[in-house]
Order: structure tokens, then sequence, then C-alpha cells
């Protein structure tokens, strides 16, 4: 697989955040987000073997791996990959553009889709038969870059069901959209959804590489 690093951190968003995390970043995304903070990934990285990657995620001694990019489902061998580190016991995340199929996802995988809003300028991407096969362990994200995007995200909520399918977060766009407006609509309109910031853009600068 092509990759653009590894590295141990605290993880920054989902249900999981606050916990220690190995992150596994792979390099290449057929999309470009308006506010996409990782396109040093599209391009770059280093061709590894799954062994070699295997060995340095096992080094760090934490059983939480999240698999990223870019997007991680443009590599085939992505698949395979996956289903190893399952076997060896890992907590698996799988954060995706939602514009990939993730029907040959590994099922022990827990999923993270980032259905994109029309801010980013990629919603027409989408690959929406992706929404039905989410399941209870895994998690749908909207990164809202202003009301429109919020008012968006709530129609796609209602008509996919998205509450009663699986978790649903909420995150506001970094720089962008002030937090505590978001905040304040989420509980105007009660949503039963999960509000969060990128954790680990408040404990180092914002655009810091390999955390």
């Amino acid at each position: 697989m092509r990759i653009t690093e590894v590295f141990h951190s605290i993880q920054g968003e989902s249900s999981y955040v606050g916990q220690p995390c190995v992150f596994v970043r792979l390099t290449g995304c057929p999309l470009r987000c308006a506010w996409c903070d990782t396109d040093y990934a599209f391009y770059g990285g280093h061709e590894r073997s799954i062994d070699e990657i295997l060995a340095q995620v096992q080094s760090y001694g934490c059983l939480l791996v999240e698999i990223t990019g870019g997007e991680p489902l443009a590599q085939p061998e992505c698949l395979p990959f996956m289903a190893r580190l399952c076997d060896a016991g890992y907590t698996v995340l799988l954060e995706t553009s939602g514009a990939l199929d993730i029907a040959p996802v590994d099922p022990r995988v827990h999923v993270i889709l980032d259905v994109k809003c029309p801010g980013s300028g990629m919603t027409d991407r989408m690959h929406w038969p992706n929404l039905p096969r989410l399941a209870a362990k895994d998690e749908v994200k909207f990164v809202v870059a202003d009301r429109a995007d919020y008012d968006w995200a709530r129609e796609i909520l209602a008509r996919y069901d998205l509450v009663a399918r699986c978790q649903v977060l909420f995150i506001p766009v970094f720089g962008q959209l002030d937090q505590r407006e978001l905040a304040e609509w989420v509980l105007a309109d009660r949503l039963p959804i999960r509000f969060q910031i990128q954790l680990h853009k408040f404990i180092w600068t914002p655009d810091m590489r390999g955390v």
C-alpha cells in the first residue's frame, strides 16, 4: 500500500475521542473537499508491505487503530489489511469519505462515514447506497460549514433515519463555522446527535502533522 504516515496519537474525533489510537494514513484521494485539512496526503507517500505496516502498528502497543487518508478505500489492498488487523485482535476504525462502496469492508470494522455536505463541494460524489449499509457499530459524520450545510444535514438525517441506525456526529469546519453557533443550532432543534470539535487541533497546533 502507499502510505503517507503511521503515528500514535490521541483520537480527536468519533465516539472514540480522547483514546490513544494508532493512525495509518493512506495516500491518495479522488475527492477535493473545499475544507480538506489533509491535502498533503493526496500525493507522495511510500509503498510499504502489509506485514511491514502491521509490525509498526504492533510496536505502539495500542489496540485501537484508525485507517484514514486521503481515502483508504481507493487502495484495494486496504481491505485485506483491515481484515488482518481484525484477525490480530485490534479494534479497527475506517474513516471514509462515503464516495466509495463500503460493502466489501470486513464486518468487524467500525465504519466512520463522512456524508459530504454541500459546503464541501463534493456532495455529488456521494455513494448513497452506503447509508443503508451502516450498522449500529458504525458512525456517520457531517462536517458543517454553515447554516445551509446544517439544514441539509438535518434533511439527510430524516430521509435515511440515521439516528436510529447508528451514531451521528456533527462537526464544525475548523476556523470557518463558530463551534458555539453549531452547538446552539443542535440544542434549539433538539437533535439527538453527538456534537464534536476536532480535539487534536486544540491539543496541538491545527496544522501539525502526525498527531
